[in-house]
């Protein structure tokens, strides 16, 4: 971790990009509890729903305290993050589970990264919200257990999940390229783009190995 004090511009994207991320996946939650197929499943995932948006409200809070408004600190990653869940949208209730498992989990993995750089109460603000699994927990759980009854469902989610990551990396490049100041921020930290890049590659062939799915 660095000893310098990283920009205020720098904390603010980086808080916008969270809080505005935390807004679309209580949407996204929501929507996906319509696909359960029982009513228990889609109780759990109203109620994982609800934590999102109280996360977002201690993101919009902070923002407030460092004196950005929360909508202009979202803004800019409004586009970018529709685009993504534009081409990603889930066909069925696997898809929907196998998006919140690879996906969810390489932004925060990148998240955490990110934070590691910043000290005080915006790196403990950020790791605390990154900090509940329970969804990805959950999603886990539902897949082995589909993969289980049916081994054919492991190609067909296998792909979908390559698809995921390949979009992600996409308008993560988008992202990086329109604000600057957040690779700027990890460069500021002394981060190694290459050892930061084989972590997270790593973590993810672990996840999807944890599920029965292909690299």
């Amino acid at each position: 971790m660095s000893d310098l004090t990283p920009p205020a511009t720098a904390v603010v994207d980086l808080l916008g990009m969270l809080a505005y991320g935390e807004l679309v996946a209580f949407d996204r939650m929501a929507d996906d509890a319509r696909l359960a197929p029982d009513l228990r499943r889609r109780a759990v995932l109203s109620e994982m729903a609800g934590r999102e948006i109280s996360n977002y409200c201690r993101l919009a809070d902070r923002l407030t305290e460092l004196g950005a408004d929360p909508e202009e600190a979202m803004r800019p990653y409004v586009q970018a993050v529709s685009d993504y869940h534009a081409q990603t949208e889930p066909a069925d209730w696997l898809e929907g589970l196998a998006k919140a498992y690879i996906g969810d989990n390489i932004a925060d993995d990148f998240t955490r990264e990110v934070a590691a750089v910043l000290t005080g109460p915006d790196r403990d603000l950020i790791l605390d919200v990154l900090h509940d699994s329970r969804h990805a927990d959950f999603a886990a759980d539902e897949l082995r257990a589909a993969i289980a009854v049916d081994p054919k469902v492991a190609n067909r989610l296998s792909m979908w999940s390559r698809r995921l990551v390949g979009e992600g990396i996409s308008q993560a490049l988008r992202v990086a390229a329109e604000r600057p100041s957040l690779a700027e921020l990890l460069a500021g930290g002394g981060t190694d783009f290459q050892a930061l890049l084989k972590r997270l590659t790593s973590a993810h062939t672990a996840r999807m190995g944890a599920v029965g799915l292909n690299n």
